[in-house]
């Protein structure tokens, strides 16, 4: 008798898919974002955040960008959100 959504055989697989770094993606941003040569102010003016503090959260693995500040993140690093994320 089946009595949750998925199957145990199921459940086991979901498992296997990667899951993000959130330390290492963040390591990541930051060296990205020096080397495209911006600063914290730099990324704080172009997303209009009124403090930094998203920014250095990011930088920290404490926070991810969302989905559509990493589209953003990944044209000023001209890669691919791929490149961006860090998978264990």
């Amino acid at each position: 008798m089946k009595t949750d959504k998925y199957e145990f055989s199921e459940v086991k697989e979901m498992s296997a898919y990667p899951v993000i770094n959130m330390t290492a993606t963040g390591q990541n941003i930051q060296r990205l974002r020096v080397n495209a040569g911006l600063t914290v102010g730099n990324l704080q003016q172009i997303f209009g955040f009124s403090t930094p503090q998203a920014i250095y959260k990011w930088q920290r693995g404490t926070a991810l960008p969302t989905l559509d500040n990493m589209v953003i993140l990944s044209v000023l690093f001209n890669t691919n959100i791929n490149n961006i994320l860090v998978y264990s």
